[in-house]
């Protein structure tokens, strides 16, 4: 469910204690206000709700936030998704590191202030912002009406209501361009994955049938942040969260990485093409109604593979909160749901 300026004119089996290790060795000391509840679902949101947004030795530490992936194979995609989803053959992936959290606002915030770097919502003066339709809007201007172009929307205030950075320092940073994250990642000497690398850390070593449905526990909670509810009119909020969530709020998957399904979508450094196979034949088998249908808008600029889905992801939409999913992006469009992590190739 990706965003075109050209339309705006209309999960895992990890222990839950891993979690909360993991976030413990990941971020800065927690606020001492901060107290952990007795259980481990109050443990996991406030571990995550409490991090101040900067991971451990951020600006001195060349692996500092990072989780180091281990080489393996991979098959790309999945048969059971969507068409441009099909046609992948086994790949070899060497090792790599790789964000254990989407980019947060605290650390790109450092970036600008380090640089005075300004980004491409800045610099046009708008940028697109999700809002729930009214019906009059959806009879008018049907798929897409809930996204409008507001002035002075950036990642300084992602949804132009006077919401200031610093009070998101532990979300993901959005309304970001793909040139204004490549920007941050090399601040850090690092760059963006490739579509390869993401799928294959996401993947996490598993291909089982639970990675191609929506992503749910064994209790069939939410174990990411996606779209519960009749899109786009009604969000029940099952997961809790409305728009983004804090980073590391839900597991991690198997490798230790955090939100790589749902929150924000993520950019990769991986061109479009509209099937796994070099030849592009793959993508008019037939669904057999597996996966909704779901409208790609017109693109006029160099698109770049998306991956993750966001909140704004739902069934009955816009099923991408999936490993496999894969979406297109103008690389000069930012969006509310659209973030980033970084990534780093391994000392030989």
């Amino acid at each position: 469910m990706s965003v075109s300026v050209s339309q705006l004119t209309a999960a895992n089996d990890v222990r839950t204690r891993l979690t909360v290790a993991g976030l413990a060795l990941l971020m800065a000391p927690a606020s001492p206000s901060a107290t952990l509840g007795s259980n481990a679902a109050s443990r996991e949101r406030s571990s995550c709700t409490s991090y101040a947004g900067l991971p451990g030795g951020f600006g001195t530490d060349v692996h500092a936030g990072m989780l180091y992936i281990p080489s393996g194979e991979l098959v790309p995609g999945s048969p059971h998704g969507y068409p441009e989803e099909r046609g992948g053959s086994r790949v070899y992936v060497p090792g790599f590191w790789l964000d254990r959290t989407e980019v947060t606002y605290a650390q790109f915030s450092a970036f600008v202030r380090a640089t005075g770097y300004v980004t491409s919502a800045e610099r046009s003066g708008a940028a697109p912002v999700f809002h729930e339709p009214s019906a009059r809007d959806r009879d008018r201007a049907g798929d897409y009406s809930w996204w409008r172009l507001a002035n002075g929307a950036s990642w300084r205030d992602p949804e132009a209501r006077g919401q200031a950075a610093r009070e998101l320092a532990n979300r993901p940073v959005v309304q970001v361009a793909h040139a204004d994250a490549l920007a941050y990642a090399r601040w850090l000497g690092r760059t963006l994955p490739s579509e390869l690398q993401w799928e294959y850390a996401a993947k996490a070593g598993r291909d089982s049938e639970a990675l191609h449905r929506e992503p749910r526990d064994a209790r069939g909670r939410p174990a990411a942040n996606f779209w519960q509810g009749d899109f786009p009119v009604h969000n029940d909020r099952e997961d809790g969260f409305e728009s983004s969530a804090p980073v590391g709020c839900f597991a991690p998957n198997a490798f230790g990485l955090f939100d790589m399904l749902g929150n924000v979508w993520e950019w990769t450094s991986s061109a479009y093409t509209s099937s796994h196979r070099a030849d592009d034949a793959v993508g008019a088998a037939a669904d057999g109604g597996r996966t909704p249908a779901c409208s790609e808008p017109s693109i006029s600029a160099a698109r770049l593979v998306i991956k993750g889905g966001s909140f704004l992801c739902s069934a009955n939409f816009c099923a991408r909160y999936r490993v496999a999913a894969r979406h297109a992006q103008e690389a000069d469009q930012p969006a509310m749901h659209l973030g980033f992590r970084t990534a780093l190739a391994a000392t030989p």
